[in-house]
């Protein structure tokens, strides 16, 4: 079915996708909206009108609220709405409350609980140890067996659209006898895809790999920023700190795993066979297509259909040790890269660790300058051979501080 809203059919944002986010407009208080095509539908007073069960939820400023609530809510609102934007009968009832997305600031869709990042990309992971090791095996002992990841920062992961700084730190090149405090020289972007946990879990209890749909609310790009200079040489023993936690940029729109059913695509293979609690029966894997833009150039497009492990063993192995889910906690993927070289989702990687700089509209470029803009998109197969965009990431690189 189509809907009635004028420009939502083909736009990436038509009924089949109906991303959330937290918007405000003129001197109003953030709320909880939905979009479609190019408008979005304030909630709140079409929920209260409707008389529609919890409508308070949406009145809040972070969709925590309304993602608590768990799947049988989520699917009841996605229905309820999918009538409303379809059936002619409901326009009137509507229409008062869509708003231009052009005349609306969007925040920070969530409260973010924890943050955890994986490194779930085969190739990135390979491409990365043959960059430091080139003569070892790129990949540890465990990675085939396990998700790797970190724990990292909640406090700064930020909506797009908000300047990153250039962070500070201890940093040591190879000829230096001793480390130097100043702003790192090899700012990264990680391109990955975010996964936003809705329902919570009892601690003590692991989430196994088929309850994914009954946590997970929905997806959200990810521009997980790095400092590569710092992480070479915080990291080893206890691996990524000061050089990831500065700052993880998120897209302000969050699509609703229901929206992604169509998208679901096998595992490109798994050897040796993952334990019992990391297997998984049906496709798992996301057919989502990410494009990376630096200053108005698209450097690489990388397939998250690739990626090692799937978003259901993240959360099996993030929950096997009994340690608990909270409404808002965000997951990563992990930088998203490709077999091919214009698939990789890290300058670390077009660059070859700075020692093979790429071209950047007629220069040639390895790191991030102070100046620059990345903006990270993605698309992802809907219902009908239709497309969805999913909420762009956008980040602009301001000057260390010096104080």
């Amino acid at each position: 079915m189509k809907s009635w809203v004028a420009g939502a059919e083909g736009s990436g944002y038509d009924v089949t996708h109906l991303p959330y986010g937290v918007f405000s407009s003129g001197d109003d208080e953030p709320r909880v909206g939905v979009r479609i095509g190019d408008f979005v539908v304030d909630l709140a007073p079409l929920a209260a009108s409707e008389m529609l069960e919890g409508a308070h939820v949406f009145e809040t400023r972070s969709l925590n609220a309304f993602m608590a609530l768990g799947r049988p809510a989520w699917d009841s609102v996605r229905g309820w709405l999918f009538e409303m934007l379809t059936d002619e009968e409901e326009r009137e009832t509507v229409e008062p409350f869509l708003q231009p997305v052009s005349e609306v600031v969007m925040h920070m869709p969530f409260e973010v609980a924890d943050y955890v990042d994986f490194y779930c990309s085969l190739h990135h992971a390979s491409n990365t140890g043959r960059i430091f090791r080139p003569d070892a095996e790129p990949l540890r002992p465990n990675w085939r067996h396990l998700p790797v990841g970190y724990h990292g920062r909640a406090g700064t992961v930020v909506p797009s659209g908000t300047p990153v700084v250039r962070p500070n730190g201890q940093r040591k090149s190879e000829q230096a006898e001793s480390p130097a405090y100043e702003p790192t020289r090899r700012l990264d972007i990680e391109a990955e895809l975010g996964f936003v946990v809705g329902a919570p879990s009892a601690r003590g209890r692991s989430v196994g790999t088929a309850a994914f749909a009954d946590h997970v609310f929905g997806v959200v790009l990810v521009n997980d920023w790095s400092a590569r200079d710092i992480q070479g040489w915080e990291s080893v023993p206890l691996g990524p700190f000061l050089a990831k936690s500065f700052a993880t940029s998120i897209a302000t729109w969050v699509t609703p795993l229901a929206a992604l059913s169509s998208a679901y695509v096998d595992l490109p293979g798994q050897d040796p066979e993952p334990l019992p609690y990391l297997a998984v029966d049906d496709p798992a894997g996301l057919d989502v297509e990410v494009e990376i833009e630096l200053n108005g150039t698209v450097v690489s497009r990388p397939p998250y259909r690739t990626m090692y492990w799937s978003p259901a063993q993240m959360l099996a192995h993030l929950t096997v040790n009994g340690a608990s889910l909270r409404t808002g906690d965000l997951y990563a993927s992990g930088t998203i890269s490709g077999p091919d070289p214009g698939q990789r989702g890290s300058l670390l990687e077009l660059s070859w660790g700075g020692r093979e700089p790429f071209d950047l509209a007629g220069t040639k470029r390895s790191f991030l300058e102070d100046g620059d803009v990345v903006v990270l998109r993605a698309t992802a197969p809907g219902a009908d051979d239709t497309r969805i965009l999913l909420g762009e990431v956008a980040g602009r690189i301001e000057p260390a501080d010096r104080d």
